[in-house]
């Protein structure tokens, strides 16, 4: 599983002209989902997501989770591209990709997973839809983070 998290300003998710889903402050989390992907892939990365300390705390330094940032937000968007590779060509292939049967069902477990621990309702893009997504990056902040390399890329 494959996050891009992006702290934000503002974020939100527009569908066929149509505002889904949207919030101030806070975390986009972009995520790509492989069929190797388990339970525990969702466990480590929604921990990870909500310890990280990269809000800043009253002295201007990273020192905060967005548990700990009052009137913060998680905006999740599921992104099969996430799962591209690139090596052979200039065409991305997504093999990688798990397919809605396999995705779908991890998706809707670490997002509800991550809404277990925020301890706040989370907003969602809609899996498979043509999203666009707007945000305001704020830093920038932006973390990039896989579950099968559990470690800094």
């Amino acid at each position: 599983m494959r996050l891009v998290i992006q702290r934000v300003t503002q974020a939100s998710v527009t569908i066929g002209g149509t505002l889904k889903s949207a919030i101030g402050p806070g975390l986009l989390i972009l995520v790509g989902i492989c069929d190797e992907d388990s339970d525990d892939d969702i466990e480590y990365l929604c921990q990870k997501v909500v310890k990280m300390r990269i809000f800043d705390d009253a002295d201007g330094v990273m020192n905060l989770p967005v548990t700990d940032v009052d009137g913060s937000g998680l905006l999740i968007v599921s992104q099969f591209t996430l799962m591209a590779s690139t090596r052979k060509g200039n065409r991305p292939s997504y093999i990688h990709a798990s397919r809605p049967d396999i995705a779908v069902p991890l998706y809707e477990r670490f997002v509800a997973r991550l809404q277990e621990l925020f301890g706040h309702p989370v907003q969602t893009g809609t899996f498979g839809a043509d999203m666009q997504v707007a945000l305001v990056n704020d830093g920038p902040v932006t973390i990039i983070m896989d579950s099968h390399r559990r470690e800094d890329f």
